[in-house]
């Protein structure tokens, strides 16, 4: 299996507060042969931590699809 390498943009829905996690909204897409592009609605602390949990995902939905020809 071909490492899983992926980009990510964040939108922000709504900012996180002191006391309140943030809503942000990630795009990942990821490079061939897992050239897809998924999206993700996240709450996290901030943008980043929202990116990392974006890749996350997708790192791990592309790890589990089926081989082509199998």
């Amino acid at each position: 299996m071909a490492q899983v390498l992926a980009n990510a943009i964040v939108d922000i829905i709504k900012p996180s507060t002191p006391i309140a996690l943030g809503s942000f909204k990630v795009e990942v897409w990821g490079v061939a042969p897992y050239d897809y592009v998924r999206h993700y609605e996240i709450q996290a602390r901030n943008d980043t931590l929202a990116a990392q949990e974006g890749i996350r995902r997708f790192t791990t939905e592309m790890e589990n699809m089926p081989v082509e020809g199998n």
